[in-house]
Order: structure tokens, then sequence, then C-alpha cells
């Protein structure tokens, strides 16, 4: 199936965004997932309540996404996690991602048929990155997401040190490498133990 345009739902509506009085940073947050799909160009999606604080704020959608992980830093690392496409295409093949090292080792294992679908492919890339920072996340001391002010979602180590998960996600779709375990053995090791000057 083709991937949706950004900003754009699978069945091909505009994303489905709850806004105004009463709605909950967690669903704004996941209002603004399911609009950007992270590994797209922030500035071009039309998300109303995002719209509505950069008018208050000054601010833009990058920013907008930067305060929803400072305010709800748990609520986003789960819409993070979701990686829906991912995990649909790991069942069909019998694994079932449990945001553990473990399973980045067995997606590497999977037969890349993703990359017979042109439209797929960045979509499912994405989500490889999204799911390779879920680990990461989960089980490195000290690391959490952060977001660049280009919108692009990074996962920052204990050192300071920045990940590009989506862009190695990207790469492992496309080529194999780096394999997702090698990055997820990198980061850990150069994680919690050093720091920057």
């Amino acid at each position: 199936m083709p991937a949706p345009a950004p900003g754009r739902s699978r069945r091909g509506g505009p994303p489905a965004t709850r806004h105004g009085p009463g709605v909950s940073e967690r669903e704004q947050s996941r209002a603004l997932y399911r609009g950007n799909r992270l590994g797209c160009d922030p500035s071009g999606m039309n998300i109303p309540f995002l719209d509505n604080w950069r008018k208050r704020q000054g601010g833009t959608q990058a920013a907008a996404m930067a305060a929803a992980v400072r305010t709800d830093p748990d609520g986003v690392a789960e819409l993070f996690a979701e990686c829906e496409l991912l995990r649909a295409r790991a069942a069909r093949e019998g694994l079932r991602l449990d945001d553990s090292p473990a399973s980045l080792s067995a997606l590497d294992q999977l037969p890349p048929r993703w990359r017979d679908d042109p439209d797929e492919l960045p979509w499912l890339g994405n989500d490889a990155g999204l799911y390779l920072g879920t680990v990461l996340v989960r089980t490195v001391p000290g690391a959490g997401w952060d977001i660049l002010a280009s919108g692009q979602p990074v996962v920052r180590l204990a050192s300071g040190r920045e990940i590009d998960v989506v862009a190695a996600g990207l790469d492992w779709a496309m080529t194999g490498s780096p394999e997702l375990s090698e990055m997820y053995a990198e980061s850990a090791e150069s994680g919690p133990r050093h720091t920057t000057r």
C-alpha cells in the first residue's frame, strides 16, 4: 500500500487531531505525531493546535514538538514507540517486537521485502529509526528523546551525544547497513560512560 503523503492518514484524509480546551498535552502530542510522522518536514504540516500555539508563542512546529518532549517525555516516548508499520511487518514474519536489544538483532535478520515497495520504504525506515530510539531510551541509562531545531527527533545520551536514529533507520531500510543491533551496541557503549567537553 502506498505511504500517505506527509500530514495525511493512511486512509487518505487529513490526520485526525483534537485540540482546544480540555484536551491533554498527551492527546495534542499524539495528534502531532500522527500528523507529522516525524520523518517529514514539520514546516509543511497543517495541525490546528500547533498553529494556535505558534500564534500565541511565536514559535514553530519544531518548537512545539520540543515543548511536548519537555512537558510530557513519557507520552512522547510512548507515541514514538508505536512504529505501527514496522511492528505490522515484523508480526507478518512471526517476530514480536518487545523493545529489547535482542529484537533489534531479530529485525536485522528479516528478509528486506519492503525494498520492493519504494513508496513504503521511507515509512518503514522512519519506523525502524524510531524503534531503535525506543530501545535506546528504554534500556540505556540517561538516554532520552530530544527534538532538533529542524524538528528531527534524536536520542540524546547521558554524555550529550545525539543519535540521529531516523537517519540510521532509513539507511538500514534501504541498504541493511549499519545494522540496527550494531547502532544500538555502539550507542549503548558510548552512552553513560563518557562526558562531552
